[in-house]
């Protein structure tokens, strides 16, 4: 049996960041294969930035926000006042930012950071590594 949607409820819930990773492995294994579509519900906006293609944010019964990852973070203040913690790397680069450095805080994963910090890096004179 091979739905066309795959509905998943919090499926890496419990599990150590290793166990997480194969979870999202073989879910992504899944869709690759199947060509179904991986519904997710999750509270880790870290799991959300990292796997999610698109994001649906639905608060007391109604659709808050539906886009990219970057349309719907780019509201994190809303979604922290919901109760959304906003990614743990998100948070370092808003109080760099609060700090006054010169950085974007439209940083959602560790590869975007990567990128961000090499910019920062790259303007102030530092080397690309």
């Amino acid at each position: 049996m091979r739905p066309r949607v795959l509905i998943l409820d919090e499926p890496t819930a419990g599990l150590d960041p290793k166990g997480r990773e194969q979870i999202f492995g073989q879910i992504k294994e899944y869709h690759k294969k199947t060509g179904s579509t991986v519904l997710l519900a999750s509270h880790s906006m870290e799991d959300v930035a990292r796997h999610a293609k698109k994001v649906l944010v639905v608060n007391d019964s109604k659709l808050f926000a539906y886009g990219t990852v970057e349309e719907v973070f780019s509201r994190t203040d809303e979604l922290v006042g919901m109760g959304l913690a906003a990614p743990q790397v998100t948070k370092i680069f808003m109080a760099l930012k609060k700090q006054g450095f010169d950085v974007s805080t439209q940083v959602y994963t560790v590869e975007a950071a990567r990128r961000e910090l090499l910019r920062v890096l790259g303007k102030a004179g530092g080397r690309n590594a």
